[in-house]
């Protein structure tokens, strides 16, 4: 059974991106998390980062639809 609850290191391994990237996105609201324990650990649901990627996907599909590839003539 998958742990509910992510460290910030497991969510940037899921998202191939570095440990600081996944900070600012908790840090700014992009990505919900909570802070837990004496020490204030920030801890990220999977559910959560599940939507979050489906939140991505939706982003991603509406700029590509708003921004079609074009063939460039070629000499």
């Amino acid at each position: 059974m998958e742990p509910r609850f992510l460290l910030l290191s497991d969510v940037a391994a899921e998202l191939n991106v570095s440990d600081s990237q996944v900070y600012h996105m908790v840090r700014s609201g992009e990505l919900p998390a909570i802070k837990i324990g004496g020490r204030g650990q920030w801890r990220v649901e999977r559910a959560r980062l599940e939507d979050y990627i489906q939140q991505k996907y939706a982003e991603t599909a509406e700029w590509v639809r708003g921004n079609p590839l074009t063939d460039r003539d070629t000499e």
